[in-house]
């Protein structure tokens, strides 16, 4: 009897999951070289914008070279990345990639809360193809993403505001904190925390599998893991 060929496999998962990483890697790195020069918090954003661009271009070639498509989540990602990083270049104004975050984790949150009320199910539309489990988890996976994307762009707006930040500083005692720097501190708990999230996930999904097909169950874990 002849043996059935392995179906292929795809690149393996971590791939995405490094360069998510580096690019967030390469901004934070980025900032701080110039922040240690003494460039003001502002400027120093700036800069390490150049490393939200070039990461947000690796991210778009490694889906084309490597992983032989373009998902519509990481396309989606990379040119919310793409265009606010950019903007923040051509007028030098660190305030395009901090509302990044906001638009797009506002936008992804009105369009799964959104659809969801429409009886429609625009997270297994993007995913679907990678997580193979029923409607039922699906419409559970919808409403929690909703929430958490809509949880981040107001925590972003918070922590974003120079006012804000000033008046929790004087409250906490310190009247020397760069606006800047609470915000990229932010964006690094904000990777971790994302991570977290789609983990605490993984149950719901394993336990409503539709399929034996391999899955990569944090496949919707860091929707926004670029600076």
């Amino acid at each position: 009897m002849t043996d059935m060929p392995e179906p292929k496999r795809g690149p393996p998962t971590w791939i995405r999951q490094v360069v998510d990483f580096g690019a967030l890697a390469a901004f934070a790195a980025t900032f701080i070289f110039f922040r240690v020069r003494g460039l003001p918090g502002d400027e120093a954003l700036v800069h390490a914008t150049w490393g939200l661009v070039a990461g947000s271009g690796v991210a778009v070639a490694v889906g084309l070279l490597v992983e032989k498509r373009l998902a519509l989540m990481p396309l989606l990602v990379g040119s919310f990345a793409l265009v606010f990083g950019v903007l923040t270049l051509v007028f030098n104004d660190d305030l395009f990639v901090k509302l990044k975050v906001t638009v797009l984790n506002a936008s992804l949150a009105i369009a799964l809360l959104g659809g969801l009320y429409l009886r429609k199910q625009p997270l297994k539309a993007l995913l679907g193809t990678v997580i193979p489990v029923n409607d039922a988890a699906w419409r559970t996976l919808t409403f929690r993403y909703g929430l958490y994307f809509a949880a981040v762009a107001v925590v972003n707006e918070l922590v974003r505001s120079e006012a804000l930040v000033a008046w929790a500083a004087a409250r906490l005692g310190h009247t020397a904190v760069d606006p800047a720097d609470v915000w990229v501190s932010f964006r690094g708990v904000l990777w971790i925390a994302s991570s977290i999230f789609g983990l605490s996930q993984v149950p719901l999904i394993m336990k409503n599998l539709v399929s034996e097909d391999p899955v990569d169950a944090s496949a919707p874990a860091r929707p926004d893991t670029a600076p």
